[in-house]
Protein backbone atom coordinates (compact mmCIF):
# COMPACT_ATOMS: atom_id res chain seq x y z
CA UNK A 1 0.00 0.00 0.00
CA UNK A 2 1.43 3.54 -0.89
CA UNK A 3 2.13 5.69 2.49
CA UNK A 4 4.20 9.23 1.80
CA UNK A 5 5.17 10.88 4.64
CA UNK A 6 5.19 14.63 4.14
CA UNK A 7 6.72 16.16 7.29
CA UNK A 8 6.08 15.72 10.85
CA UNK A 9 2.21 16.45 10.91
CA UNK A 10 1.66 15.00 7.27
CA UNK A 11 1.20 12.37 5.41
CA UNK A 12 -0.62 10.47 2.63
CA UNK A 13 -2.37 7.35 2.02
CA UNK A 14 -3.79 5.25 -0.55
CA UNK A 15 -7.18 5.75 0.08
CA UNK A 16 -9.19 2.55 0.81
CA UNK A 17 -12.24 1.57 1.88
CA UNK A 18 -11.25 1.64 5.73
CA UNK A 19 -11.61 5.61 5.03
CA UNK A 20 -15.17 5.68 3.44
CA UNK A 21 -16.87 6.87 6.58
CA UNK A 22 -14.47 9.67 7.55
CA UNK A 23 -14.29 10.85 4.11
CA UNK A 24 -17.79 10.85 3.41
CA UNK A 25 -18.24 12.63 7.29
CA UNK A 26 -15.68 15.60 5.82
CA UNK A 27 -17.84 16.03 2.42
CA UNK A 28 -20.99 16.45 4.63
CA UNK A 29 -19.22 18.77 6.77
CA UNK A 30 -17.55 20.56 4.57
CA UNK A 31 -20.45 20.18 1.73
CA UNK A 32 -20.87 24.18 1.48
CA UNK A 33 -17.28 25.02 1.41
CA UNK A 34 -16.79 22.34 -1.51
CA UNK A 35 -19.75 22.80 -3.48
CA UNK A 36 -18.60 26.47 -4.82
CA UNK A 37 -15.69 24.71 -6.56
CA UNK A 38 -16.34 21.33 -7.32
CA UNK A 39 -19.10 19.49 -9.08
CA UNK A 40 -19.12 15.97 -7.30
CA UNK A 41 -20.62 17.13 -4.05
CA UNK A 42 -24.31 17.27 -5.34
CA UNK A 43 -23.52 13.14 -5.93
CA UNK A 44 -22.21 12.68 -2.59
CA UNK A 45 -25.42 12.14 -0.03
CA UNK A 46 -25.00 8.84 1.00
CA UNK A 47 -21.67 6.53 2.43
CA UNK A 48 -22.27 4.35 0.00
CA UNK A 49 -21.49 7.10 -2.78
CA UNK A 50 -18.32 7.36 -0.98
CA UNK A 51 -17.35 4.01 -0.94
CA UNK A 52 -17.57 3.74 -4.79
CA UNK A 53 -15.18 6.76 -5.20
CA UNK A 54 -12.95 4.93 -3.26
CA UNK A 55 -13.98 1.40 -5.21
CA UNK A 56 -13.16 3.33 -8.37
CA UNK A 57 -10.38 5.05 -7.29
CA UNK A 58 -8.62 1.70 -6.17
CA UNK A 59 -9.62 -0.28 -9.81
CA UNK A 60 -7.82 3.10 -11.29
CA UNK A 61 -4.90 2.40 -9.24
CA UNK A 62 -4.30 -1.20 -9.98
CA UNK A 63 -4.63 -0.12 -13.65
CA UNK A 64 -1.85 3.03 -13.17
CA UNK A 65 -4.62 5.43 -14.67
CA UNK A 66 -4.51 7.34 -11.53
CA UNK A 67 -3.87 7.65 -7.39
CA UNK A 68 -6.24 9.20 -4.82
CA UNK A 69 -4.86 9.72 -1.41
CA UNK A 70 -5.89 11.12 1.81
CA UNK A 71 -4.57 13.51 3.70
CA UNK A 72 -3.24 12.77 7.37
CA UNK A 73 -2.75 15.87 9.62
CA UNK A 74 -2.05 15.35 12.80
CA UNK A 75 -3.24 11.42 12.50
CA UNK A 76 -7.21 12.90 11.09
CA UNK A 77 -8.39 12.24 7.38
CA UNK A 78 -8.21 16.22 6.30
CA UNK A 79 -8.76 15.49 3.03
CA UNK A 80 -8.20 13.88 -0.48
CA UNK A 81 -5.39 14.92 -2.98
CA UNK A 82 -3.44 13.01 -5.67
CA UNK A 83 -3.26 12.39 -9.59
CA UNK A 84 -5.94 12.80 -11.13
CA UNK A 85 -4.96 11.25 -14.22
CA UNK A 86 -1.46 9.84 -15.56
CA UNK A 87 -0.43 10.11 -19.00
CA UNK A 88 2.33 7.49 -19.34
CA UNK A 89 3.16 7.73 -22.70
CA UNK A 90 3.80 11.57 -22.41
CA UNK A 91 5.04 11.64 -19.01
CA UNK A 92 2.39 13.76 -17.88
CA UNK A 93 -0.01 14.00 -14.55
CA UNK A 94 -2.72 16.13 -13.76
CA UNK A 95 -2.73 16.73 -9.44
CA UNK A 96 -6.56 17.60 -7.62
CA UNK A 97 -7.19 18.53 -4.61
CA UNK A 98 -9.49 19.03 -1.43
CA UNK A 99 -9.71 19.98 1.99
CA UNK A 100 -12.32 19.70 4.31
CA UNK A 101 -13.37 23.73 5.22
CA UNK A 102 -12.16 23.50 9.03
CA UNK A 103 -8.61 22.51 8.02
CA UNK A 104 -7.89 25.03 5.08
CA UNK A 105 -5.46 28.19 5.95
CA UNK A 106 -2.74 25.93 7.67
CA UNK A 107 -0.46 25.57 4.58
CA UNK A 108 -1.14 21.94 4.57
CA UNK A 109 -2.37 21.60 0.89
CA UNK A 110 0.65 23.76 -0.42
CA UNK A 111 3.17 21.37 1.48
CA UNK A 112 0.97 18.35 -0.06
CA UNK A 113 0.78 19.85 -3.82
CA UNK A 114 4.42 20.57 -3.29
CA UNK A 115 5.21 16.54 -2.17
CA UNK A 116 2.81 15.33 -4.99
CA UNK A 117 4.81 17.30 -7.35
CA UNK A 118 8.44 16.28 -6.35
CA UNK A 119 7.18 12.77 -6.33
CA UNK A 120 6.20 13.06 -9.71
CA UNK A 121 9.41 13.63 -11.24
CA UNK A 122 11.98 11.99 -9.06
CA UNK A 123 9.93 8.57 -8.30
CA UNK A 124 7.15 8.26 -11.07
CA UNK A 125 9.59 10.05 -13.59
CA UNK A 126 7.70 12.21 -15.19
CA UNK A 127 8.15 15.39 -16.98
CA UNK A 128 5.30 17.45 -16.53
CA UNK A 129 2.84 18.10 -13.57
CA UNK A 130 -0.52 19.87 -14.92
CA UNK A 131 -3.24 22.07 -11.97
CA UNK A 132 -6.12 22.84 -13.41
CA UNK A 133 -8.21 25.07 -10.97
CA UNK A 134 -11.96 27.05 -11.59
CA UNK A 135 -10.75 30.74 -12.47
CA UNK A 136 -12.71 32.37 -9.34
CA UNK A 137 -10.73 29.90 -6.79
CA UNK A 138 -8.39 32.09 -5.82
CA UNK A 139 -7.28 30.10 -2.58
CA UNK A 140 -6.80 27.17 -5.21
CA UNK A 141 -4.90 28.86 -7.26
CA UNK A 142 -2.74 30.44 -4.66
CA UNK A 143 -1.23 26.73 -4.40
CA UNK A 144 0.36 26.42 -7.77
CA UNK A 145 1.36 29.69 -8.03
CA UNK A 146 3.00 29.66 -4.09
CA UNK A 147 4.77 26.82 -5.67
CA UNK A 148 6.09 28.74 -8.04
CA UNK A 149 3.77 26.76 -11.05
CA UNK A 150 3.82 28.67 -14.72
CA UNK A 151 0.24 29.48 -15.99
CA UNK A 152 -0.29 28.88 -19.30
CA UNK A 153 -4.21 30.03 -20.15
CA UNK A 154 -7.41 29.62 -19.24
CA UNK A 155 -9.51 27.20 -21.25
CA UNK A 156 -12.87 29.18 -21.48
CA UNK A 157 -16.08 27.24 -20.26
CA UNK A 158 -14.37 24.54 -19.43
CA UNK A 159 -16.33 23.37 -16.89
CA UNK A 160 -20.20 22.98 -15.76
CA UNK A 161 -21.07 23.76 -12.44
CA UNK A 162 -24.50 24.58 -10.65
CA UNK A 163 -25.98 26.45 -13.74
CA UNK A 164 -22.71 27.99 -15.13
CA UNK A 165 -19.50 27.53 -16.54
CA UNK A 166 -16.64 28.12 -15.32
CA UNK A 167 -13.32 28.62 -17.04
CA UNK A 168 -10.60 26.26 -15.80
CA UNK A 169 -6.94 28.34 -15.30
CA UNK A 170 -4.32 25.60 -16.28
CA UNK A 171 -0.74 25.66 -14.23
CA UNK A 172 2.00 23.64 -15.39
CA UNK A 173 5.79 22.39 -13.91
CA UNK A 174 7.98 20.90 -15.80
CA UNK A 175 10.33 18.75 -14.51
CA UNK A 176 13.39 21.02 -15.34
CA UNK A 177 12.02 23.69 -13.75
CA UNK A 178 11.49 21.81 -10.93
CA UNK A 179 14.84 20.16 -9.91
CA UNK A 180 16.30 23.71 -10.73
CA UNK A 181 13.73 25.22 -7.94
CA UNK A 182 14.94 22.53 -5.80
CA UNK A 183 18.70 23.44 -6.53
CA UNK A 184 18.09 26.78 -5.54
CA UNK A 185 15.80 26.02 -2.67
CA UNK A 186 12.82 27.57 -3.44
CA UNK A 187 10.88 24.66 -3.98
Amino acid sequence: MFVHIVDKDIYLKLVDLNDTQRVFQLTKDSRMHLRKWVPWVDDTYSVRDTENFIKESLKNYEEHKSMNTVIVYKDEVVGVAGFNEFDWQNKHATIGYWLGKEYTGKGIMTRVVSELTDLAFTQLKLNRVEIRVADGNKKSRAIPERLGFQKEGCIREAEWLYEKFVDHIVYGMLKKDWLAKKEEGTA
